[in-house]
């Protein structure tokens, strides 16, 4: 019965509608360009793989990354009868999502197109795409990805665990890894004394008669505890050594692995952390003892590279969001994205987003052709740490402003906004702090000649195209000559860096001058390089093109 006329107080007007699915492909015009740009001819085969996750990713996977998010995971301890099982159960939204990346290679295209030029930037559009979808499960998905090249160090590894690894699909069975149809590989390396300084860790592991060792100690932060098997750090006799530990022993026991309790987390809530205890727990050595950093370093180069790629996706996200409330919603007489000072906001973020988006895969580019390149190797050995610093940074305040353009519905857990904003601080501190990767960044410089020869070798390629441009080439050339107090000056050194770098992607891929891209790369020199902006972001020069960069950041329903 319709309540009567004095009842009706208002009616819902002026408010925007509930954003419509789309594919995050082919309505990602920035994400086209820039991976596009290093692409070859060969690869344009993949155009089907990409629109059809796209098209999933933009719809189905959406709503389940909601669904996996508002239902954590829960640890089960024990059964009813008292027996251990350190069970982890996930919301059937999680185990969606990881069965539809892994059916669509978001976890080993590289590995299962290795050698052919493009396969890592093809899979960071994959990576880029399911993050949007649903963070939480790209952890286990990364780490899958990222443990390839520390496992073929495993030479008493059976042969199944690389196949399965690479091959397999999705599996969330509790069975020995020889029984099941693909595996998932975490990684456990900090324990409460050392974080980022591995070197501290006090875990033992003891060699076995059989050869297996046995693994005695704890971890802090042990990623994805459901995981087939992780990649651990232990001190052996040799020295700290790195070993894959299994969850499932072969016998069908479960792994003398205890789950102390999972981590109660900002964000990433869709996805297990835990801590946990080793007591005589049997793994595998993967190397040689004393040499675990060094085949541990691979896997994290490769994990950084993500922490790029999901960072650069929440910021495309939130932009999304907020550009579809502010077309909608009326203010003071004007459309939102029609007023001045929004514009200015709006092509802000649109330009950091893009500068985000290209710098990152211009070093998925570098880890594609860095074993057959001397040049892109030494290039994605400097430009992942500076990227992992830059991006990851910048990504919680992009965030807040584009949550700040929905106003106070952004701040309403109704809407995605929330959950984007707890997510963006994460990629910074995992796999290294801030501070770690400068430190790193100063390492490569310092040992490596050729990063730095590699670095300017390919910043000036696009000397000459923009005043503000070379003019700061010329002053990172000094300030990285002025090898004084280095350290303390290592995160605005870092800075310099990235903000070069972002503008020599963006200046690579303006071809036409005339053209919104070509807008998108002076503008970022200008404002970035050229102090033509405030700290803040929406305090671009009035000159700005700010309708037509708008447009690049738009999403397209066709």
């Amino acid at each position: 019965m319709p309540l009567p006329n004095r009842f009706v107080t208002h009616v819902v007007e002026n408010q925007p509608t509930i954003p419509a699915p789309y594919n995050l492909w082919r309505g990602d015009a920035l994400l086209r360009v820039f991976l596009n740009q290093h692409l070859p001819p060969s690869h344009q085969h993949d155009e089907g793989l990409l629109d059809k996750y796209g098209r999933l990713a933009g719809d189905t996977l959406m709503n389940h990354g909601e669904l996996a998010n508002k239902n954590k995971p829960v640890l089960h301890t024990f059964d009813r009868f008292g027996r251990r099982t350190d069970n982890v159960e996930f919301h059937p939204s999680y185990h969606a999502l990881m069965e539809s990346a892994m059916e669509h290679n978001v976890h080993n295209y590289s590995w299962k197109h290795e050698g052919i030029d493009g396969a890592h930037t093809i899979r960071a559009a994959l990576m880029y795409m399911h993050y949007q979808a649903e963070s939480g499960t790209s952890c286990p998905l990364t780490m899958t990805h990222a443990a390839i090249p520390a496992m073929r160090y495993g030479k008493s590894l059976p042969p199944y665990y690389l196949d399965k690894t690479i091959n397999g699909k999705y599996d969330p069975r509790a069975i020995p890894a020889s029984q099941k149809h693909g595996l998932t590989i975490g990684m456990g390396m900090t324990e409460k004394q050392g974080g980022s300084d591995v070197r501290r860790n006090t875990t033992k592991a003891s060699k076995q008669t059989d050869g297996s060792y046995s693994i005695v100690g704890h971890k802090f932060f042990f990623s994805a505890p459901m995981c087939d098997a992780h990649l651990i750090l232990a001190q052996a006799e040799g020295g700290l050594s790195c070993f894959l530990l299994p969850r499932v022993l072969e016998n069908g026991e479960l792994n003398n692995v205890r789950i102390q309790r999972l981590k109660d987390k900002l964000g990433d809530w869709s996805n297990a952390s835990s801590e946990v205890e080793f007591q005589d727990a049997t793994a595998y050595l993967i190397g040689e003892e004393g040499r675990g950093v060094s085949v541990i370093i691979d896997m994290v180069s490769l994990t950084r590279l993500d922490c790029m790629i999901g960072s650069s996706a929440l910021m495309r996200q939130s932009l999304v969001h907020a550009l579809h409330h502010v077309s909608q919603r009326d203010a003071f007489g004007k459309t939102l994205i029609n007023q001045p000072l929004m514009q200015n906001v709006l092509a802000d973020l649109t330009i950091e987003c893009a500068a985000a988006t290209a710098l990152t895969m211009r070093v998925a580019k570098a880890v594609d052709s860095a074993q057959n390149n001397s040049h892109e190797a030494a290039l994605a050995r400097l430009a992942t740490a500076i990227g992992k610093y830059w991006v990851c940074k910048r990504t919680p305040m992009f965030v807040n402003e584009a949550q700040e353009c929905l106003g106070g519905i952004g701040y309403v857990e109704e809407n995605p906004m929330p959950r984007y904003y707890r997510q963006a601080p994460l990629n910074s501190i995992w796999e290294g702090s801030g501070n770690v990767q400068c430190l790193d960044v100063l390492r490569a410089l310092a040992r490596e000649p050729n990063v730095k020869e590699a670095l300017f070798n390919e910043l000036k390629t696009q000397a000459g195209k923009n005043k503000h441009y070379d003019i700061h080439l010329s002053k990172l050339c000094d300030e990285l000559s002025n090898t004084q107090n280095m350290e303390t000056r290592s995160r605005y050194l870092t800075e310099q860096m990235a903000l070069a770098l972002q503008a020599c992607t963006l200046l690579a891929t303006s071809v036409d001058n005339d053209n919104a891209l070509s807008d998108i790369a002076h503008t970022f020199c200008e404002s970035r390089l050229g102090n033509g902006s405030g700290f803040a972001f929406g305090t671009l020069p009035d000159t700005t093109t700010f309708e037509d960069i708008i447009s690049l950041g738009r999403v397209s329903y066709g």
